[in-house]
């Protein structure tokens, strides 16, 4: 750090805050030094451990939303969430990089296939056939009520996405699906993010009975 500082200012000759970035918790035994010491030579720094940092710094800036999967929670599935939302929020032209620098350091904490998932249901989420599966839902209920077209609209939503993740539904299962009160599709709406297969479905009404 006292080597980069020297050359930095050698070359620019303007003041210099340096910031080391610890991505990951190290291990028990390991010292997080702050500065440089030997014999008359005193150099400091700032170190950032973004396992204590607050997520929503990084969740207010698209710049630095590659590092806010790694930051503070005690929910990550949850922050990993927001992190996916704030993403299709940015302009088309950047998404696409900014998602992929977030899901490379994403990977340093969290499961692959979660980061899939959640990506991939992000980005369905923002495209023409997800608003069309949706809209179409909520204009076949509006004839009944907005509270009951909200929840038409829903159900119709998740019965695509399970299609989509798990595969064509059985009778039995759809028609229990089409049973659910508007916050257990919501609830489900949710967890199928984690769906791999039909028996996780299955799990899931099993539970929720």
């Amino acid at each position: 750090m006292l080597d980069y500082w020297v050359r930095l200012y050698r070359l620019y000759r303007l003041p210099i805050t340096q910031v080391v970035v610890l991505l990951l918790p190290p291990t028990p035994e390991t010292v997080i030094e702050t500065s440089f010491n030997l014999e008359t030579t005193r150099h400091e720094y700032r170190v950032m451990r973004m396992w204590e940092e607050n997520p929503e710094i990084f969740l207010k800036d698209e710049a630095l939303l590659p590092l806010a999967p790694l930051a503070a929670t005690n929910h990550p599935a949850i922050l990993l969430q927001q992190v996916v939302e704030k993403v299709n929020q940015v302009a088309a032209n950047k998404r696409g990089e900014i998602s992929a620098y977030t899901q490379i350091l994403a990977g340093l904490k969290y499961r692959k296939d979660l980061i899939r998932q959640l990506f991939r249901e992000g980005i369905m989420r923002d495209s023409v056939i997800y608003q069309e599966i949706f809209q179409e839902g909520e204009q076949r209920g509006r004839e009944q009520g907005r509270e009951q077209g909200r929840e038409e609209g829903e159900r119709s939503l998740v019965l695509r996405l399970l299609t989509r993740r798990v595969g064509e539904l059985p009778q039995p299962v759809r028609q229990r699906i089409e049973t659910l009160p508007l916050e257990q599709l919501e609830n489900l709406g949710e967890a199928l993010l984690d769906f791999t297969s039909m028996a996780d479905l299955q799990a899931w009404l099993q539970a929720h009975q």
